[in-house]
């Protein structure tokens, strides 16, 4: 695709050399983003290892399916385990190695996307596309933990750059555009189910674009779904296998049986979309994409990234008005958004916003690296209740493996059994050395007639394995439901962890001997 900048409706012009020689100014503009890019991916790599805060439920919970790897899991694609088990062969089960290829994930997909805007755009509004991109908060955020958001946006951005080489490509190199295109977007599938939005954005495309039409040619359409089918395959025939577990859970997050249809959550998420992708840009990308479509003065490129970009927006907008919506279940709008954004200011030679965002969103990202590496700062600044899941689970787990040794000693475990998945996910890391290993296995306690998560699917407590069992409750929430499925209950105990000065955790555990559970019941509660 040509680079093109609109100069009055309906028709476009090559945009010139953005730095005298083209030549030089890409290698100026590459050297600058790869400078930029791989300090602040050295400071983030600084905060990971100096960090005392421990793993999130959910990253301890990606943890343990990285010990027994497979190409599907109850609640997420499989690519974050896999991540996880070649990360964790370096340094063991660290919390800074468990998290490592958060940050490199996130450094690779912002040269990527320098790639893809300096295809689109020019060499400089390709650099200003990487700087945004990493600057981004969510983003700063996104790579301190490990989750499935890092390799799906990475996909896409892979998808996304093929997608700008097949708009001018012909021949061998159509081909091989599309099957790259198709290759990102499997890989992206393997990440996160969101990696689909990016189906939604092709077809706009292709629906209001007619160079978009004649980019796709039978053969190339081919190319495409055989490369997304080969790498997409494994995870659906996992799927196909167990019920479509996977799916059925990504539908009950949506949670659209319980309607409600009000407007204060979509609002809020909107908000929160200032947070995630920065104030200045998302203030940009919401008023100069609605002046410039109400104008009808859209280059192509610009056409090509909003209809990548707004999709996930608008979905997940709507989401939220019917149900509920996670700030970040739209982060893949911001791929394509951060080259969109980057090359409008750039277009406008807006270098007093460029720098406006740049130092701005630099300060957010310094300020939350600063915290999360020493979080007695971060409570100091009132922001204690932000970090009280990533604190606690090593003394929490301590005093559930402290008395469990104990019951063993002085009479035999069969089990230890927790009611909560995120405890059993917490358990499971911090007492790594203690459950299985020449001591109780650690089991999760059934709540409903079927198992609701992971835990409770791969490791529930069984009658056979109910002689004398060490029940644990998270909180006391469900310890009078899980005395009555024991023959005999002995005496409650309860600990409790300081978290921060105004923050604890607490369970409650006895000891239960003859273990039969009673009939179930369907759970109201969606999955968790």
């Amino acid at each position: 695709m040509p680079k093109a900048q609109t100069s009055s409706p309906g028709t476009t012009r090559r945009t010139p050399p953005e730095d005298g020689d083209a030549g030089l100014a890409a290698a100026r503009a590459w050297r600058t983003v790869v400078a930029i890019v791989g300090l602040v991916t050295l400071f983030r790599l600084l905060v990971l290892f100096a960090s005392p805060l421990e793993l999130y439920p959910d990253e301890a919970q990606y943890w343990l399916w990285s010990r027994t790897l497979a190409f599907g899991y109850v609640s997420k694609p499989p690519l974050v385990a896999w991540l996880i088990a070649a990360t964790t062969v370096m340094g063991r089960d660290a919390e800074p190695f468990v998290r490592l290829s958060s940050p490199l994930i996130h450094a690779a997909t912002a040269l990527v996307l320098a790639r893809t805007g300096g295809r689109l755009y020019g060499p400089w509004s390709g650099a200003a596309a990487g700087v945004l991109y990493t600057l981004s908060p969510g983003v700063a955020l996104s790579a301190f933990v490990v989750s499935t958001d890092p390799a799906l946006l990475l996909g896409l951005s892979l998808a996304l750059w093929a997608y700008a080489a097949l708009q001018d490509a012909t021949g061998r190199a159509r081909l091989a555009a599309a099957a790259g295109f198709g290759a990102a977007l499997g890989l992206a599938f393997l990440a996160k189910y969101a990696a689909l939005y990016a189906a939604i954005g092709l077809a706009a495309h292709l629906a209001l674009s007619r160079e978009a039409r004649r980019a796709w040619t039978p053969a190339a359409a081919l190319a495409a779904l055989a490369a997304f089918a080969v790498l997409a395959a494994p995870n659906l025939i996992w799927n196909a296998g167990h019920g479509f577990a996977t799916v059925a859970h990504t539908a009950s997050n949506a949670d659209w049986g319980g309607r409600r249809f009000d407007v204060v959550p979509s609002l809020s998420f909107l908000g929160a979309q200032f947070g995630v992708f920065g104030p200045i840009p998302f203030a940009v990308l919401l008023g100069a994409g609605g002046w410039l479509a109400w104008r009808r003065r859209l280059a192509e490129a610009d056409l090509l990234l909003l209809c990548f970009a707004l999709p996930p927006l608008a979905i997940i907008l709507v989401e939220a008005f019917v149900a509920r919506a996670n700030a970040n279940w739209a982060a893949a709008a911001y791929a394509p958004a951060s080259v969109l954004v980057a090359a409008w200011l750039v277009r406008w030679r807006a270098r007093r916003w460029l720098g406006a965002v740049v130092i701005s969103q630099g300060v957010i990202v310094a300020a939350l690296m600063i915290g999360l590496a020493w979080p007695a700062l971060a409570d100091k600044a009132g922001l204690a209740n932000g970090l009280k899941r990533l604190r606690g689970w090593r003394e929490t787990t301590r005093t559930i493996t402290e008395r469990a040794a104990l019951e063993d000693l002085n009479g035999g475990l069969s089990a230890v059994a927790v009611d909560d998945r995120f405890l059993f996910n917490e358990a499971a890391y911090y007492g790594r050395g203690s459950f299985g290993a020449g001591g109780p296995p650690l089991k999760a306690w059934v709540k409903g007639a079927e198992p609701q998560n992971q835990a409770e699917l791969a490791a529930p407590l069984t009658a056979a394995q109910g002689r004398r069992v060490l029940a644990v409750s998270l909180e006391g929430r469900n310890t009078a439901a899980m005395s009555a499925d024991f023959a005999r209950a002995g005496d409650r105990q309860i600990n409790q962890t300081s978290l921060d000065l105004n923050h604890w955790r607490s369970v409650t555990s006895f000891l239960g001997e003859g273990y039969a559970p009673r009939p179930r019941g369907p759970l109201s509660a969606k999955r968790p």
